[in-house]
């Protein structure tokens, strides 16, 4: 065992000093984010006791990264990459600590933490992928994605877990209240260090300068049609679980213990998944996830009880790393091709591609919040998931012909030697 353990410790070692800096950093940051989307909608909860709120909250961080993701693009122009990854990360704690501060939740105020968590994440997403495109190569992303879950998921056990005891440990709302400030300080501190990591990498800026592009080739198009399907579920899929628990099991208590179900046996799965599994394997990795993800959301609304919401959240930890390990290269291979096709610098495709998150999620969140004024608050917590989990079925078809595509026009062991005008060509055959 321990021979096995250290062959994996020395293939990570052996990995270029980027890539280990960049695993190390988003290890570091990966600490808060459970708080960042778990108990932030538990506080929100916890306060208003309005699901609505949370995702109008969602709403607001969803506003917000788009919105940044074009600030950076300009912002790339003056500053380091590592320092915008750095102020992306320190935001998520400014706006935690915005939320905190507020004396009443009323609708203004969520959306200015709202807003100042989607300057958050567009920061931290918008460099993070563009440094794992270019830190990164088509036969190491699958390990890398794999690594960096499995630690993820580790700390999906025990983050929620401890924050849940601490939250619980207290008697009485001020006390709770104090409970979520201490965090928050917490939170702020640990995005200071992950800033520090990543200023020991030798990161740099994209070369092309202008991302703005309005007309694409046909296979980025297909690939804006799966980024908005994976939108759907953002919607809202990242603050339900909080919905679920607090309305159905109670308690942050009973939050951190969910949570933390089967995440063990989730971890070891996706790390060897990532570390032996090949680029073809791809579309068995996103197809299990995605089953996985309909069935706990069908489940858990034909129960709908705390059976119904752990089986889901059972499922849920392993069906989202499952997703996430096969989408991201998928799209990374996609702008992989697609750049040398159009000769366009790889950020104007992450710029580009948050529009079809985007509307994924404006479309997720719009079915929530539609069943929850125009029904009941119980049937948008019962049936939503469920209709974005079927949708999202769609996402096996689609990503298959995306991957028969990219490989006829540049073959998985031609990633880096194939001309561009060949490569325009085979397009122009192909479509």
């Amino acid at each position: 065992m321990l021979q096995k353990l250290k062959r994996e410790v020395d293939h990570f070692r052996k990995q270029d000093h980027n890539f280990k800096i960049l695993v190390l950093t988003n290890l570091v940051y990966a600490l808060v984010q459970p708080v960042i989307d778990i108990f932030v909608a538990a506080y929100i909860m916890r306060n208003s006791n309005d699901t609505s709120k949370v995702v109008i909250y969602q709403l607001a961080i969803y506003t917000g990264i788009p919105l940044t993701f074009l600030l950076n693009g300009f912002l790339l122009k003056y500053f380091p990459i590592r320092k915008l990854y750095s102020a992306g990360m320190m935001l998520s704690g400014v706006s935690m600590i915005i939320m905190m501060s507020l004396t009443n939740l009323d609708l203004l105020g969520i959306g200015v933490a709202g807003i100042t968590m989607g300057l958050s994440f567009g920061l931290y997403w918008s460099n993070r992928d563009y440094l794992v495109l270019s830190t990164t190569d088509d036969e190491n992303r699958n390990y890398y994605y794999g690594l960096e879950t499995f630690f993820y998921t580790i700390i999906a056990i025990v983050v929620p877990a401890a924050i849940g005891w601490f939250i619980q440990s207290k008697s009485g709302a001020d006390a709770k209240h104090t409970a979520y400030v201490v965090i928050t300080g917490i939170v702020f501190l640990i995005t200071m260090i992950a800033s520090m990591v990543c200023f020991r990498g030798r990161f740099i800026n994209p070369i092309q300068k202008k991302y703005i592009f309005f007309k694409f080739h046909p296979l980025w198009h297909k690939l804006l049609s799966l980024a908005m399907f994976k939108g759907l579920a953002q919607g809202f899929l990242v603050t339900a679980p909080a919905m679920l628990i607090f309305k159905i099991l109670g308690e942050e208590g009973a939050l951190g213990k969910a949570q933390s179900i089967g995440a063990i046996l989730a971890a070891i799965i996706i790390y060897f998944i990532g570390r032996f599994s090949k680029p073809s394997d791809r579309i068995k990795t996103f197809s299990v996830g995605l089953i996985l993800f309909a069935i706990g959301a069908c489940l858990n609304g034909i129960l709908f009880n705390k059976t119904g919401v752990v089986i889901f959240l059972l499922l849920l930890l392993i069906a989202k790393p499952l997703m996430d390990l096969a989408y991201y290269p998928i799209q990374l291979r996609v702008i992989d091709i697609v750049s040398r096709i159009e000769k366009r610098g790889e950020f104007t495709y992450i710029l580009n591609h948050e529009a079809g998150l985007y509307a994924g999620r404006l479309f997720g969140a719009g079915t929530f919040l539609v069943l929850y004024f125009a029904v009941s608050e119980d049937v948008a917590l019962r049936y939503a998931i469920g209709i974005i989990a079927l949708l999202q079925l769609c996402s096996i078809f689609i990503s298959k012909n995306i991957i028969k595509q990219g490989n006829a026009i540049m073959p998985e062991d031609g990633n880096k030697a194939v001309d561009p005008k060949v490569l325009e060509e085979t397009a122009v055959e192909l479509l």
